[in-house]
């Protein structure tokens, strides 16, 4: 029979030595990999509900190399492309936030420090 699977419990996962590509590179793309897997999970069941996944999983598949777009090909290079515009984008507001510290707040405050008492006097 098979175990139960409880909450906070462990689930092992192999890839296949025969793995595909570009399934090995959205593995690789991930940063926290069970998040990812569970919500690709709980999407399934929103759209399925709960079921045995295995009775609608086609005996044979074909690859995701041999569709018309081997999919992830584009969408890889976009997430990394993507995620090294962030990194510069991070970089820069972080060099930026040094530049700001060097401004004066504001002109109000800048005014005010160039008003002085005979300014003030000749206003009166």
């Amino acid at each position: 029979m098979k175990k139960m699977k409880l909450p906070g419990g462990n689930i092992s996962l192999k890839t296949k030595k025969t793995e595909d590509p570009i399934v090995m590179a959205w593995l690789n793309a991930q940063s926290n990999l069970m998040d990812s897997f569970r919500y690709l999970v709980e999407k399934e069941i929103m759209l399925n509900g709960v079921r045995n996944l295995q009775a609608y999983i086609p005996m044979e598949r074909t690859s995701l190399q041999d569709s018309s777009d081997p999919l992830g090909a584009g969408v890889y290079r976009q997430i990394t492309t993507d995620r090294q515009q962030m990194a510069a984008a991070i970089e820069e507001v972080e060099a930026g936030s040094d530049e700001l510290d060097s401004l004066p707040e504001s002109e109000e405050e800048t005014d005010a420090e160039e008003i002085d008492d005979g300014d003030i006097e000749a206003w009166s």
